[in-house]
């Protein structure tokens, strides 16, 4: 096999690939022995027919097509090895000539990696953020624990109020036309929370179990669906029951109901430690992707559009998985959200932009800095995951990550040893 290379255009070659006469004769055999049970002769039983006999009645190019394709995947793979491309994408390829007894000749044009020329790396000036875990953000989590635990009761005397929970029946009309999702019935709204659109809410207040009043509200222009943004609606609710909310105590049964905790100094203490990790994993995060966008700005690169187009399919992928963890599919999603799948893919493109770029310069660095993940490292990882994956023998699991996966964990060690390297050498 011989291979030459032609640069087309930025980020894209052309190969020329020389596949011996020998070489492409096997594959002419290799595509005989896969398809000789379809050939039915006169004579002969099937799967039984001679290569040769198959030739004179069908011609030798009968082979040709299975033959190009064991040829190109014999070939195309060593090529890129010999020539030190990394393709982002399949091939185009073009015949250029093939026959039996003949070197076969072929060009394959594909998209590459992008040439990466970093700038300033290490000592980066990138301040990293702090977060303070308040008070205020403590007796505020407490406040969504005390109403996630609070009971509801029926009001049986009074009007609705701010707090209340209305159970409604409601049918929504734009222009005198009932719209789709537009209608429910035995709805729980709690008056305050801001659940929908516009004042519905407070036009509720004052009204009493049995009521019937028509609510004017104007969809936000931006609301999501075509048909409704910014369009005036009139919906015709009725009163089915009043609710309110018994809040718990803030005591120390309160603790111990929520948090097995003994005393409710306790819980707050736990609250803020909780608070405190939270917002040092986050001024971490921040401070990562600071530095990320710092390298990001110094190194010059010209990324190829299929790249950032494989990472909107992964993100689009991630997003169908986490849908139907939901149980919802993406097209339901898209009604529900009044997208399309070219919207969510523009809307995506920024982000895959950045994250295709974040690990180009970091693949750069740590190239640059010969990084690379030991051996105690990946089977430690691999360890980790043995326990998430296979609990009751997790040596056995490891043992087989890291035999089927091992270039994965590699890769992942390496990004986190290259962050930790350019943390380190920030000023």
């Amino acid at each position: 096999m011989k291979a030459k290379v032609e640069k087309i255009e930025t980020n894209v070659v052309k190969l020329e690939i020389k596949v011996e006469a020998e070489k492409f004769n096997a594959a002419i055999t290799k595509a005989y022995n896969k398809n000789k049970s379809r050939y039915n002769i006169p004579g002969f039983r099937k799967g039984k027919v001679p290569m040769a006999m198959v030739k004179k009645f069908y011609g030798v190019e009968v082979f040709y097509d299975d033959a190009i394709n064991f040829a190109i995947d014999e070939s195309y793979g060593l090529a890129l090895t010999e020539q030190n491309i990394r393709p982002v994408d399949y091939p185009k390829v073009d015949i250029v000539d093939l026959g039996e007894g003949k070197e076969f000749v072929y060009t394959a044009t594909v998209t590459v990696y992008p040439e990466v020329e970093l700038g300033e790396y290490k000592g980066l000036d990138i301040k990293k953020p702090t977060y303070e875990a308040d008070d205020a953000e403590v007796e505020k989590q407490i406040k969504e624990m005390q109403e996630q635990n609070a009971r509801v009761e029926v009001k049986s005397e009074g009007k609705i109020e701010k707090g209340n929970i209305a159970v409604i029946d409601f049918k929504g009309y734009v222009d005198g036309t009932a719209f789709e999702g537009g209608e429910g019935t035995d709805y729980a709204l709690e008056i305050g929370s801001g659940t929908f659109i516009d004042n519905f809410e407070d036009q509720l207040i004052g009204l009493s179990v049995g009521d019937k009043k028509d609510v004017n509200v104007t969809f936000p222009e931006t609301y999501g669906k075509e048909e409704l943004n910014g369009k005036a609606a009139k919906f015709e609710v009725e009163i089915k029951a009043i609710k309110v909310k018994e809040l718990p105590e803030l005591d120390d049964e309160f603790a111990k109901d929520v948090a097995a905790v003994d005393t409710f100094a306790e819980l707050k203490e736990n609250i803020k430690k909780t608070l405190e990790k939270n917002n040092d994993q986050k001024a971490e995060r921040e401070f990562e992707e600071a530095i990320i966008t710092a390298i990001i700005e110094n190194t010059k690169m010209d990324v190829p559009e299929v790249m950032i187009s494989k990472e909107i399919d992964a993100m689009m992928k991630d997003l169908e998985g986490r849908l139907q963890y939901q149980g919802l599919s993406l097209d339901q999603y898209m009604e529900f959200t009044g997208n399309t799948t070219e919207k969510m893919r523009d809307f995506m493109k920024e982000n895959a932009e950045r994250k295709v770029k974040a690990d180009l310069v970091l693949e750069a660095v740590a190239k640059a800095e010969d990084i690379k993940a030991t051996e105690e490292q990946v089977n430690e990882r691999a360890l980790e995951l043995g326990k998430m994956y296979g609990p009751k023998d997790p040596e056995k699991m490891a043992n087989i990550l890291v035999k089927s996966q091992k270039g994965m964990i590699e890769k992942d060690i390496i990004i986190e040893n290259t962050l930790k390297f350019i943390k380190e050498n920030c000023k």
